[in-house]
C-alpha cells in the first residue's frame, strides 16, 4: 500500500459514508414526503437511475480530462446534489428531491471507478490486493454513515436535512485529500489501436459476460434488500437506532473482509471466491425468512455484506482480465451502466415489494436472481475446465 492507495482507499470510504446515509434517510424522507407509499425508494432508484445515465459521460470525462479531473468533477457535483436534497426536503418538493438524487448519480458513477484505479497505482502481480484493500476503505463509510444520519437526524427542524448538508462537508473533505493521489498517465494511443477492439467485441467474452452478470445481479440483492431495510424495521416496530445498528454491521461486512479478500482471490482463485459470496447471500435470504425480530435483521444484513464483498471484489478482478489498457475507458464504463441498470430496478422493486407484498415475498424473489448468478459462474467454470490441457 503506497500513499496513493491510502488516500483512495479514504476517498472510497467517504464516498461510502454518502452511499449508506443516502440508503439509511432516503428512503424515509421519500416515505414522509412520497404521495403514495409505494414511491418511498424512489429517492433511492434516482440515485441509481442517474448513476446509469452518468456512465457514458463518465467514460468520456476520464479519457478526454484523466481520472483526477474527473474524480474531482464527480466529488463537486456530490456537494451540489446534496445542497439541493437538503433544500428539497426543507421545501417539502418530494420530485425535487428524486431530482436530485438522480444528479448525484453522477458521483456515484464517477466514484464506482476508484476500484478500477486503484488496479492502476499498484504492480500487476498486485493488483487483487490493491484492488480489494481500497473497497476496504469502505469501513469508514460502515462507521460513519449510519452514526452520520442518526447523530444529525434532528439537527434542523426538518428530519434528515442535516444529513445532506453533512454529506456536502463530506464530499468537500474528499476533495481535498483527492487532489494529493498522483494517478499514473493514461495509456499511449498508437495509431493503429487507437480504443483497441470494439466494446461488442469485448463484451461478447464469457469472462466479460460473467463478470458484468455477477457484478450487476450480485450487486442488484444487495440493494434490494438493503434499501427495503430501513422501512421493513420501521413497520416492525423497530426504532431508527437499530435501524442505524443494522445498517453499520452489514457496511461492515461489506468492506472488513477487503483486507483479506485479495489474499484469498489469489490463493483459492477468484471464481471459487465468488461462489463463496454466493453461498453466503443465499444464507442471508435463509435467516431473513425465519423471523423480523432486530437478530435476524443484523446477522442477514451482515451476511448480506460479507457475500457482496466476496461477488463483487471477484467480479472486478475478472473483469481486469477481459480488456487491454487502451479499452479500460469504455469497458469499465459498460460494467458500470449493467451494475446501475439492475441496481435501478431493485431500487424500484424493493420499495415496491416491501410496502405492498412485505418482507418475506422481497427475500423469496431475490433467489432468482442467485439462481442466474450461480449459473453463470458454473458455465463458466466449465468453459475454463474444458480449456485446460489434460
Amino acid at each position: 500500500m503506497n500513499r496513493n492507495l491510502w488516500l483512495l482507499a479514504i476517498c472510497q470510504g467517504l464516498f461510502l459514508t454518502n452511499n449508506v446515509t443516502f440508503i439509511a434517510i432516503n428512503g424515509l424522507v421519500g416515505l414522509n414526503l412520497a404521495p403514495l407509499g409505494w414511491m418511498a425508494t424512489l429517492p433511492v432508484m434516482g440515485y441509481v437511475v442517474g448513476g446509469a445515465l452518468s456512465t457514458g459521460l463518465v467514460a468520456r470525462t476520464q479519457r478526454r480530462f484523466g481520472r483526477k479531473a474527473s474524480f474531482q468533477l464527480g466529488l463537486l457535483v456530490a456537494v451540489l446534489s446534496a445542497l439541493l436534497c437538503c433544500y428539497a426536503a426543507y421545501s417539502h418538493q418530494f420530485w425535487l428531491l428524486v431530482a436530485a438524487t438522480v444528479v448525484a448519480g453522477y458521483y456515484n458513477a464517477n466514484a464506482q471507478l476508484y476500484r478500477f484505479a486503484a488496479a492502476e497505482l499498484a504492480l500487476p502481480a498486485f493488483r487483487e490486493k490493491a484492488v480489494s484493500l481500497v473497497m476496504a476503505g469502505g469501513l469508514i463509510g460502515a462507521v460513519a454513515g449510519p452514526n452520520l444520519a442518526a447523530g444529525t437526524r434532528s439537527l434542523t427542524e426538518v428530519p434528515f436535512a442535516g444529513a445532506y448538508l453533512a454529506l456536502a462537508g463530506v464530499a468537500l473533505l474528499a476533495m481535498g485529500l483527492l487532489a494529493f493521489i498522483q494517478f499514473p498517465p493514461a495509456p499511449a494511443r498508437s495509431s493503429t489501436s487507437a480504443g483497441g477492439r470494439p466494446l461488442g467485441e469485448i463484451m461478447r467474452q464469457p469472462v466479460f459476460i460473467v463478470a458484468a452478470a455477477a457484478s450487476a445481479l450480485g450487486y442488484g440483492v444487495m440493494n434490494l434488500l438493503m434499501a427495503a431495510t430501513p422501512i421493513a424495521m420501521q413497520t416492525c416496530g423497530l426504532p431508527f437506532s437499530d435501524v442505524a445498528w443494522v445498517l453499520e454491521w452489514h457496511v461492515i461486512g461489506m468492506f472488513a473482509p477487503g483486507f483479506f479478500t485479495g489474499h484469498l482471490i489469489k490463493r483459492f482463485g477468484t471464481l471459487s471466491i465468488m461462489a463463496a459470496g454466493l453461498a453466503l447471500n443465499v444464507a442471508c435470504v435463509l435467516i431473513a425468512l425465519s423471523g423480523v425480530e432486530f437478530k435476524q435483521f443484523l446477522a442477514a444484513l451482515f451476511l448480506l455484506g460479507l457475500g457482496w464483498n466476496f461477488l463483487f471484489t471477484g467480479a472486478t478482478t475478472l473483469a481486469l482480465t477481459a480488456y487491454r489498457p487502451e479499452e479500460k475507458d469504455k469497458a469499465q464504463g459498460a460494467l458500470n451502466f449493467c451494475v446501475f441498470a439492475v441496481l435501478a430496478m431493485s431500487s424500484l422493486a424493493s420499495g415496491v415489494l416491501v410496502t405492498t407484498r412485505g418482507w418475506t415475498l422481497l427475500n423469496l424473489g431475490s433467489l432468482l436472481p442467485l439462481g442466474l448468478t450461480g449459473l453463470a459462474l458454473g458455465w463458466l467454470a466449465l468453459r475454463q475446465r474444458r480449456r485446460q490441457p489434460a
